[in-house]
Formats: structure tokens, sequence, C-alpha cells
């Protein structure tokens, strides 16, 4: 597989790594643990090595998956969590509100250490090699927040130093008190922004740059049947990404893509996740899956290389009939 480093930490991965937001079940219309945990022991089976997970994922559901899938070969991932999404206290912004409880954003130095101490009992390790703060809190100094984390690495509690959904701007004022490692930004072919904003930075200061939602929410996995329903709370259901109008643009992109698809013996999802890795992209592609075969399509999408003909395919596809997308 392919393999890339975590910014000046020395962790290396593959560039295609499991996200495990949907296997919380909140914002996904529910989850099957059985599944989820088979899902994550396939990944690693197959080499992945990232799993990135957050508390915010069912209030810590999916970090207690993670923690159990991992039991007996911990060393065998390299597990990526997150802060700053808080229901233990009231302090810093509301964010939303998850099972009835009221979730803020907060990243003061006491309540990174309370969080950093429960992941670890729900990831059932003592150590966290990347920790990411997980959504920017205006209300604490970043200062403050990086001192938290820079003690925590000296502590041995993490190896790494991530953050998620910042801009530019604030990945100058972390890099001003510390080295950080990996940004977690949205990035897909439909999910660009980060291209001209928040690669350049991190191409400039050796940090890695971990891409979520690489298939968009599943919008890029491949055609979607026109008659499937979205129900219950997932998040897909009000989403105008997946309306009628746009399926059936999408249907008309992947059918333009079938010959490349036939050509490189691969199914769609891969080809729109190699595509995310290609020279320029992010560094590693996060790919959400719950159940074992979409974790083991997802992670052979690492060995798989795009010449500049593949890439001018997608591409030219992409101008074609997404460019409208709603």
């Amino acid at each position: 597989m392919n393999i890339t480093t975590l910014g000046a930490s020395g962790i290396e991965c593959e560039t295609v790594g499991l996200g495990t937001w949907a296997m919380g079940g909140w914002m996904w219309g529910g989850g099957d643990d059985a599944a989820a945990i088979d899902a994550i022991r396939a990944s690693v089976d197959t080499g992945v090595r990232l799993i990135d997970t957050a508390p915010a994922y069912g209030l810590g559901h999916a970090e207690r998956l993670v923690g159990t899938a991992l039991q007996g070969r911990r060393h065998q991932a390299v597990i990526a969590t997150k802060c700053g999404l808080v229901w233990h206290t009231q302090q810093g912004t509301h964010f939303f509100d998850e099972d009835g409880k009221p979730v803020h954003r907060h990243l003061g130095r006491a309540s990174i250490f309370h969080e950093v101490e429960q992941s670890l009992g729900r990831l059932q390790t003592d150590y966290i090699d990347l920790y990411i703060t997980h959504w920017q809190d205006s209300g604490t100094p970043v200062a403050e927040t990086m001192g938290a984390l820079l003690d925590l690495k000296r502590q041995g509690k993490i190896r790494a130093i991530g953050i998620s959904n910042a801009t530019p701007e604030t990945l100058a004022e972390y890099l001003r008190h510390g080295p950080v490692d990996a940004i977690q930004e949205r990035y897909s072919l439909i999910d660009r922004d980060i291209e001209s904003t928040l690669l350049p930075p991190c191409q400039e200061h050796g940090v890695a740059s971990l891409g979520y939602s690489s298939l968009a929410l599943g919008l890029l996995a491949g055609p979607i049947d026109p008659s499937r329903q979205f129900t219950g709370d997932d998040q897909r259901a009000g989403n105008p990404r997946f309306s009628a109008a746009n399926r059936a643009k999408l249907k008309a992109f992947f059918d333009a893509l079938a010959p490349l698809r036939q050509r490189l013996d691969c199914s769609y999802a891969q080809l729109m996740i190699a595509w995310t890795t290609r020279n320029g992209g992010v560094s590693t592609a996060l790919c959400g899956a719950r159940t074992p075969a979409q974790a083991i399509q997802n992670a052979r999408a690492a060995n798989l290389t795009l010449d500049p003909t593949a890439l001018a395919a997608i591409d030219t596809a992409a101008a074609l009939h997404l460019e409208t997308l709603d």
C-alpha cells in the first residue's frame, strides 16, 4: 500500500484511513455494532493502520467500538481521536444537541485533560497516536489549547497533534505555539476549497493533510438507486445534494467513467478515493465504512495509482457532469 507520514511525528500510515463517524450511529440512522467492530478489524487485516474516531460520534460510542475491535492488536493501529466537543460542561459555545445533551465547543486546558482521560478509557489504551482539536473554540486562546496538547505529548498520552475544521489563520496561530502534525478537513472531488487555502501552508510547514468525507457522505461511492430513501436522523435525508436531479447527474458522471473503471479493474469508490490522494491532493483519505466489505473495498484504494490519463478522464467527467451539482 502507498504510505505517508503524519507530519514531523514520524508516525507512518497508509494513504487510506478508516473513519468511524457513521459507526457512532448519530446522524446516520443508527448502526450495527457487531458489523462495525468487524469492519474495523477487516481494515486492520487489510493493512490500514489509521483509525479515525471522536467522542462526539455517538457520545463516546464510536470510541468504545474502536477500543473493543482493537483488543489484543492495539500495536497494529494508529488511533486518531479528537477533543473540543464536550458535554461534561457547558463552558464554551453551544454547538448542537446530541441524544438530548447539549454539546459545546470548548478547548480549555482543564477540559482537554478531562477529555483525554475519557477517550483513553473508552479506547482501552494508554496513548493516542494523533489527538485533534475537533472544532475550533473562539473563546479559548490557541496558546492555552496548544499548551495543554504539548503537555499531554510530554506525558506520553498523545504522540502527535492535529487540528480540524480550521482556517489558514488558525493553523498559523497554532504553529506559532508549537508543531502541528496534521490537519483534518473535508475534501473530495466536489469539495476542493482547501486546495487554495489550507494545503499550501501545510505543504510549506510539513503538515500532513487528512481529508474527511472523501466519498462526500457516500455520494461519490457509485450510482445511487433512485428509489433509495434515507430515513430517521440520517443527515442525508434532508441534504439537497442527494436530490433526484443530482442523482441523475451523478449517474451520468459514473457512466462516463465506466471504461476507466473497467480498465483499472476497480470500483467507483476506489477511483474517487485514489483521486483525493493524487499528487497535490490530501496525504490521507479518511473513508467511512459500516461493514467489512465496505472497509476492505476502501482499503484497497491505497494500492491504486492513477496515471495522468486516468486523472484527466476523471477531471473531464467532473467538469461535464458535476460542476452544476446543486
